[in-house]
């Protein structure tokens, strides 16, 4: 693990929800995941979020996600943050992933809104604590309506973040007041879970990003982050406008798993568009589209990308 660490940073400020890289036969690549890794940590992240949806965590199974956080850890765990992901709709289940995370060196648990069953609030509280409890590693917790049919109120939010191992969330709602309103009553880390709205959370008090397009542009997100760092919004909202286009190309569809690897596949870092069903590749012309919006926030110009990508 990083050797300092911060409770208003406690994952770091620039994850990205990574890809798991599969062989043409859909086996998980490891060699390429550690690359990728490599890569992210060496262009600016300090941290990185495994085992989650963009992740492709539905059709991977328990001895490869603890393979892949293994793999990561050993590869780049003294210089960043590993939040593994533990969700289900099953708690024993998603219990069950937290313990082998944690086997497996992981540093932190993301543990998202039990989806599709869509419990009741009382239910959620319950979900998240019982993995909380099942290791002593600190929890992000994941909202994310549009996926998981149910949103946390506030005053689950609230009831969370009294647990002693809650300490951050990942936002995926869209709404940067209600927020605001979160850091201020609960102390919570918060991290946007929307590479569009980044910027927007930052100004309300969010302190990271878990991205998608970030794996994609990771050294122009890291200098967005420096420059917010540095009180300069001005630089932060250039660099914003020009990542526009990416971040349009790689979530615009909602296939965010598919376009990121299109889109590492476009600039070489990935050799291979492979997931497992039901998702299924972008077709070459849905590449195409995926490199032009690339192309478009200057990604693939080979000078200004060698600064950019």
């Amino acid at each position: 693990m990083p050797a300092v660490t911060s409770a208003t940073h406690p994952f770091g400020s620039l994850l990205s929800a990574m890809v798991t890289p599969m062989t043409a036969d859909g086996a998980v690549d490891l060699e390429a995941t550690v690359r990728l890794a490599k890569h992210l940590v060496d262009s600016g992240h300090d941290g990185l979020v495994l085992n989650g949806t963009t992740g492709e965590a539905p059709t991977t199974h328990a001895p490869e996600k603890a393979e892949i956080v293994a793999a990561v850890v050993e590869a780049v765990g003294d210089r960043a943050y590993v939040v593994a992901g533990a969700g289900s709709n099953d708690t024993a289940h998603a219990v069950r992933m937290g313990e082998q995370a944690a086997e497996a060196g992981a540093h932190g648990l993301l543990v998202v809104t039990p989806y599709y069953s869509r419990p009741s609030q009382d239910g959620i509280v319950a979900h998240v604590a019982a993995v909380a409890d099942a290791t002593g590693l600190p929890v992000m917790l994941y909202d994310v309506p549009g996926r998981a049919g149910v949103r946390l109120t506030p005053a689950t939010i609230d009831r969370l973040a009294a647990h002693e191992r809650v300490v951050a969330m990942k936002d995926a709602t869209g709404d940067v007041v209600a927020a605001a309103q979160s850091v201020t009553r609960t102390g919570l880390a918060w991290y946007s879970g929307d590479d569009g709205l980044a910027l927007a959370f930052l100004a309300h008090g969010a302190v990271g990003l878990v991205g998608v397009t970030t794996q994609a542009a990771p050294r122009a997100f890291a200098q967005l982050f420096a420059a917010w760092r540095d009180g300069d919004a001005a630089t932060a909202l250039d660099v914003y406008r020009g990542l526009l286009p990416a971040i349009t190309a790689l979530n615009g569809a909602g296939f965010q798993a598919v376009a990121a690897k299109a889109a590492l596949v476009e600039l070489g870092v990935l050799d291979s568009r492979a997931t497992r069903l039901p998702l299924v590749p972008f077709t070459d012309d849905e590449a195409a589209a995926v490199r032009a919006g690339l192309a478009a926030s200057g990604l693939l110009d080979v000078v200004a990308g060698a600064d950019r990508a």
